[in-house]
């Protein structure tokens, strides 16, 4: 398909070819779940932990007689059942994260690019160089592309610190590279923006 290239001053570039095989196809929604769900179960620290019975600081007294009070059973104030005793079925230490095929994977980002250029949430800029870091040129090049209010994904077709540097400061911008994209950033931003160096790589990576 066809895609309309804009620069970095908002003004038009050309056009440029993006294959249909990775921006045009028809979208897995199932794919695109098993992949944010993984993603998000990636990023959980798995730290949790609470104290069980056995890891209470405590007495080991019987706290009454077994039979006679009418009540129920009590052998030790450490039990889950009494105030200040320990968790029962506490959380662990976990790892939480799970394995997804390498092509499921692939079929989610072109599920998820599919997605962002049939509503029109796609832009295509030629490869911004700012010659310095400074934050006001990134905000400058937002304001020319009428992004300044989006939630902007730039996807770049190899480091470029200029840029990265540029656009820490602000939250709604997120920088990355093309072959460290993922499901979840895509869909999560407003407007996904790519630089024509990015194309071939992400092509090349998802076919």
């Amino acid at each position: 398909m066809e895609w309309n290239v804009i620069d970095t001053k908002g003004t038009d570039a050309g056009k440029v070819t993006l294959s249909d095989a990775v921006f045009g196809i028809e979208p897995n929604d199932h794919a695109i779940y098993l992949d944010v769900k993984q993603h998000l179960a990636n990023r959980r620290q798995g730290t949790h932990k609470s104290k069980e019975r056995a890891e209470i600081a405590g007495s080991t007294r019987k706290l009454k007689k077994q039979k006679g009070t009418g009540g129920a059973r009590a052998g030790s104030v450490k039990s889950g059942t009494r105030v200040g005793g320990g968790r029962i079925f506490g959380p662990k230490p976990r790892n939480y994260s799970f394995k997804l095929n390498v092509k499921l994977k692939r079929l989610a980002r072109k599920s998820a690019f599919s997605y962002k250029a049939k509503s029109d949430a796609l832009l295509v800029l030629d490869d911004p160089k700012f010659g310095e870091t400074k934050t006001k040129n990134f905000l400058a090049m937002l304001n020319a592309l009428n992004l300044q209010n989006e939630k902007v994904l730039l996807i770049l077709g190899q480091k470029n610190d200029e840029v990265y540097y540029s656009s820490r400061n602000l939250k709604r911008v997120k920088v990355v590279t093309a072959d460290s994209v993922n499901t979840f950033d895509v869909l999560n931003a407003r407007k996904v923006v790519l630089t024509k160096s990015s194309i071939e790589v992400i092509e090349k990576i998802l076919n």
